[in-house]
């Protein structure tokens, strides 16, 4: 037990609702070892980041940590963390054991500049006066490598982007150089080379300070770059456990080999996803019946040969584009003189040109700020462009009058990234998707637009009673359906999906991806694919732009472009998606440990040819 710092035995945690008692954690036991990695993977609701805030106590009401025991070592002590006082546990709390929440933005203060919330902390567990924190906290700036320390320090959450506001967050928490630092999905959403540089920098903070991490996530891919050792959890269960390795080639659980299986493979291209059901069926009980499949027949059945990949794409391009974009900007002011005029630009879209051809999905990849988002708004005018043409079926949207261009929008939809903000709260779903087909005379009266409401749930794999339930009650992934359901209910052809699965869990993610393709052949749609993943654009895409500060680096076939890429940026891109490299994983915790047997030497840097 001498490298056990936390020794977490039966645990159970439950949310007392209205509905009734919900078990979030039917207890589990796992330890947290000095200078581990522990991976925690599963759903939204498996219970990860309950098991988390149990060990820091920071369940609140209506939920309660109704049994078990978390013993800590770490001190001069061992203490159960679930029965020492409120002065002992904050003292704990944020010093010894810290925590990387999943959102920064709303963890971050926004009415405090984030260098006085890092020297709060610093403060709060330190015998540190005012500029010894400020001191310390421009050093911990400059540890997590943040551009202009002094800048960050005086800077508000809003002023930074969100891969910097995460470094904030983790300075914040190695403040205190804890023995545990416990990250809750860090890496959601973030771009993929923002994602890598905090995965480095984590590994890197690890081996100095020789601490262990708990890193939860859904990302089976992130796991296998970061963790040494893995708990799968479903339902409030740990249902698989051991090292990264052993788990990722030798899976035992069915749920554990549906989440290895839904994730977009790079080398490969699919016709669909597998998904968690094809592994798995879950009966009204909650009993789960496991099917007998194997991970990689399944990912290989699905394959799509050479020769039909030919196929396809003679058919597509043998059509006429639907959209045409020649030379469009959108610019936006930053600085102007006394007198108005205009003296700084940000060229969020700089001069762009390409084509879309009908039913084809075009993928648009690339970091943030670089202007996919801005660009799929400017092509349904919901941003004004500067100059350029936007030809759709022949007719030139910059041009069109607003009456004209809200006609047209009934042919060319949009997916918006959040589901929760584009769904009006006050509204049943049945109502939301009524609404637009109200506002363009869709159908003759209510009684049919009701029935065809209706007909989409139920294509959209959502029940008929979520007609009169509201956006509130439904998970991520069934509110995304929701907005594909409303986006379908004008008849569109053409669909923007702008990041409408970066926030969703892989399996979800999977179920939502094979619900556009399989609309798209339903009914011919024509897709605008906007993802900083380029993993998910490549399996949707039959072309791929790569799109940086406002213009198009790389166009061309999906395939080509990932496995012939052509500029310096969108190797970059490629080279940062975590890629599961299990041999070189295994190699390389080996050799960390060597590293500390064999005093005064380092061979994590060295190469196999090396040593």
């Amino acid at each position: 037990m001498s490298d056990v710092l936390v020794d977490i035995k039966n645990l159970k945690t439950e949310f007392r609702t209205e509905e009734g008692v919900v078990d979030a954690v039917k207890g589990t036991s796992f330890k947290i070892r000095k200078g581990e990695t522990l991976g925690i993977v599963g759903e939204s609701g498996s219970g990860k980041s309950v098991s988390a805030l149990s060990i820091m106590r920071l369940i609140q009401r209506p939920g309660y940590i109704t049994g078990g025991e978390i013993m800590y070592y770490g001190g001069e002590e061992p203490k159960d963390l679930l029965k020492v006082d409120e002065p002992t546990i904050q003292s704990i709390r944020g010093n010894e054991i810290s925590m990387i929440f999943q959102e920064p933005m709303t963890s971050l203060n926004p009415v405090y500049t984030c260098g006085d919330q890092v020297i709060e902390t610093i403060r709060l567990h330190q015998k540190l006066d005012y500029k010894g924190a400020v001191e310390k906290t421009l050093e911990l700036f400059e540890k997590v490598m943040l551009p202009d320390p002094r800048r960050i320090l005086e800077s508000y959450p809003h002023e930074i982007s969100g891969g910097q506001k995460q470094r904030v967050m983790i300075a914040m928490a190695m403040s205190c150089n804890p023995k545990v630092l416990i990250a809750d999905e860090p890496t959601t959403a973030l771009d993929v080379t923002v994602q890598k540089s905090i995965l480095d920098l984590m590994l890197k903070l690890k081996d100095e300070e020789d601490m262990a991490i708990v890193f939860i996530t859904h990302d089976l891919a992130v796991i296998s770059e970061i963790a040494d050792n893995l708990l799968v959890m479903y339902k409030g269960n740990i249902v698989e456990r051991g090292p990264v390795f052993d788990v990722f080639t030798r899976p035992k659980h069915a749920y554990t080999k549906g989440l290895l299986a839904c994730r977009p493979p790079l080398v490969k291209r699919l016709s669909s996803l597998p998904t968690i059901s094809d592994f798995m069926e879950v009966d009204e009980n909650g009993d789960v019946r496991e099917k007998e499949k194997d991970v990689k027949e399944e990912i290989n059945r699905r394959v799509v040969t050479d020769k039909e990949r030919e196929e396809h794409i003679s058919r597509l391009y043998a059509k006429d584009p639907i959209l045409k974009v020649k030379n469009l900007k959108t610019w936006f002011p930053t600085k102007k003189s006394l007198f108005g005029k205009v003296k700084n630009w940000v060229k969020a879209v700089d001069d762009v040109t390409f084509e879309v051809y009908e039913g084809e999905t075009l993928g648009l990849v690339g970091e943030s700020g670089c202007g996919k988002t801005t660009l799929g708004r400017t092509i349904l005018r919901l941003i004004e462009p500067v100059s350029g043409e936007i030809e759709y079926q022949g007719k030139d949207l910059s041009q069109l009058s607003n009456e004209e261009m809200r006609l047209m929008r009934k042919n060319v939809q949009i997916i918006f990234q959040d589901p929760y903000s584009s769904l009006n709260p006050r509204l049943t779903v049945g109502s939301a998707l009524m609404e637009p087909m109200q506002v363009h005379g869709v159908l003759n009266n209510d009684k049919e637009r009701k029935e065809k409401v209706l007909e989409l749930l139920e294509k959209v794999n959502l029940g008929v009673d979520a007609f009169y339930r509201y956006p509130h009650e439904f998970s991520g992934g069934q509110r995304q359906r929701i907005c594909i359901a409303r986006a379908l209910s004008l008849n569109p052809r053409f669909i923007i999906c702008d990041e409408s699965v970066s926030a969703l869990d892989v399996s979800v993610q999977a179920q939502v991806l094979n619900l556009l393709n399989q609309l798209k052949e339903e009914f011919s749609f024509t897709y605008i694919f906007i993802s900083h993943d380029l993993s998910v654009v490549k399996f949707m895409s039959d072309r791929m732009i790569v799109m940086n500060k406002g213009k198009i680096e790389e166009i061309g076939d999906a395939d080509d472009v990932y496995l012939r890429p052509k500029t310096e940026y969108t190797k970059k891109l490629i080279s940062a998606i975590p890629r599961g490299e299990l041999q070189r994983k295994s190699f390389q915790v080996l050799l960390r440990k060597l590293s500390k047997e064999i005093k005064g030497t380092s061979l994590i840097d060295k190469t196999e040819e090396e040593l």
